[in-house]
C-alpha cells in the first residue's frame, strides 16, 4: 500500500499522508516521503510543497508505537546513552558502504537505522529551496507533531483535537527531532515543560503560544494552505534556501556564527540574476516616484509581497 500520496497544482505539490485507518507513521512512509522529497531536489518546476493528512480529521495520530517496540528489542539490554550514542556514529559508517543499508534494514539495527532515516529526511526537508506548509487537518501528535515542526509554515485546523509531545508518558523521548525544534520554536523553558508533561494543544492554544502559525475552519484549511503555497512559490529559490539556512542553521549558532552564515546567505542571493532584477526594478519603482516611497502608494508593496511585481523565478 502506497502511503504518500502527491498531485500537483501549478508550482504547488501537495502531499497526502494515508495510512488508514488510524494514520500511523511508519517506516514505510519515511521511506515513500524521503522519495518525494529528494525528487523535489533539483524539481525547478515546484516552488512550494502542502503536506496534509489524509484520513479524515488525522494529520498523523504519531509514530506506530508497536514498530518502535520491535526496534527497540534489537537493543537486548538496556543502553546509556554514551553506548547509544557510539552505536548510532558507528551505524551512520556502515550505513555509507555501498549496500550496506539494505543489510541493515534487516538486523536488529534496523531501529536504530530508521530513527536516523527520519531525521535525515526532516533535515532535507529543511534544506530544500522550496516551501513547505503544513496543512494539519487533525490530531498530529509524537511523530506527527514532529513533521509538523520540520516544516516551515503550519497551518492547523480548528476543532477537537490536538497536537503535542507525549512521548515522555512511555518512558521514552520524542526520538524525530522534537526536542531539538521545539525549543527552537517555544524556548527551552517552555518546550520542556510541555514535554515533560506530555500535554497536547488544543488548534487555539497551538496557536496562541506558537507552535502554529494560524488556524482555520476545516472546510477552508487546504484552500488556505494551497493559497499560501502559491504565494511562496513565487519567491526566488535561492532566497528561499538563503533563509532557511540563515535560520535553521545560523540561528542555533553563536551570534557570531550566526551573522556569518547570514552574511554568506545574503552575498550568494544577491548574486542571482533573479535578485539582481528584481533589485533594478525596485530601484527603477522608487527614482520614477520620486519624493513618494513605494510603500505609500496604493497597491504597491502588495505587488511585491505577493510576487507578481517581478519574475523571480525564471
Amino acid at each position: 500500500m502506497i502511503t504518500v500520496k502527491t498531485e500537483t497544482q501549478g508550482r504547488v505539490m501537495i502531499v497526502r499522508l494515508e495510512n488508514p485507518p488510524r494514520n500511523f507513521m511508519t517506516s514505510r512512509m519515511v521511506v515513500e516521503l524521503d522519495e518525494v522529497m529528494r525528487g523535489l531536489e533539483n524539481d525547478r518546476s515546484i516552488g512550494s510543497v502542502v503536506i496534509t493528512g489524509g484520513v479524515p480529521n488525522v494529520f498523523i495520530t504519531h509514530f506506530d508505537v508497536a514498530e518502535i517496540v520491535r526496534g527497540s528489542e534489537g537493543f537486548g539490554l538496556t543502553i546509556s546513552p554514551t553506548q547509544a550514542g557510539g552505536s548510532l556514529r558507528a551505524l551512520g559508517a556502515v550505513g555509507r558502504v555501498p549496500g550496506a543499508r539494505g543489510l541493515l534494514e534487516r538486523s536488529p539495527a534496523a531501529g536504530m537505522l530508521a530513527l536516523r532515516q527520519i531525521h535525515e529526511l526532516f533535515l532535507r526537508m529543511n534544506r530544500l529551496d522550496k516551501t513547505i506548509i503544513a496543512a494539519i487537518n487533525g490530531l498530529a501528535l509524537g511523530g506527527g507533531c514532529e513533521l509538523a515542526l520540520a516544516c516551515d509554515v503550519r497551518i492547523m485546523a480548528k476543532g477537537d483535537h490536538r497536537i503535542g509531545l507525549p512521548e515522555a508518558t512511555l518512558g521514552i523521548i520524542p526520538g524525530a527531532g522534537g526536542t531539538q525544534r521545539l525549543a527552537r520554536v517555544l524556548g527551552p523553558g517552555r518546550a520542556l515543560e510541555m514535554m515533560l508533561e506530555g500535554r497536547a494543544l488544543t488548534p487555539k492554544e497551538a496557536r496562541d503560544l506558537g507552535l502554529v502559525h494560524r488556524i482555520v475552519d476545516t472546510a477552508s484549511l487546504l484552500d488556505e494552505a494551497i493559497e499560501t503555497a502559491e504565494r511562496l512559490a513565487r519567491r526566488s529559490p535561492a532566497a528561499v534556501a538563503g533563509l532557511k539556512r540563515a535560520v535553521y542553521d545560523g540561528a542555533s549558532r553563536p551570534l557570531d556564527e550566526g551573522l556569518h552564515v547570514e552574511r554568506a546567505q545574503f552575498l550568494a542571493t544577491a548574486s542571482t540574476a533573479a535578485a539582481k532584477r528584481a533589485m533594478q526594478s525596485y530601484a527603477d519603482e522608487v527614482e520614477k516616484l520620486g519624493d513618494v516611497a513605494p510603500w505609500q502608494v496604493e497597491g504597491s508593496m502588495e505587488r511585491w509581497q505577493d510576487g507578481t511585481a517581478v519574475d523571480m523565478v525564471a
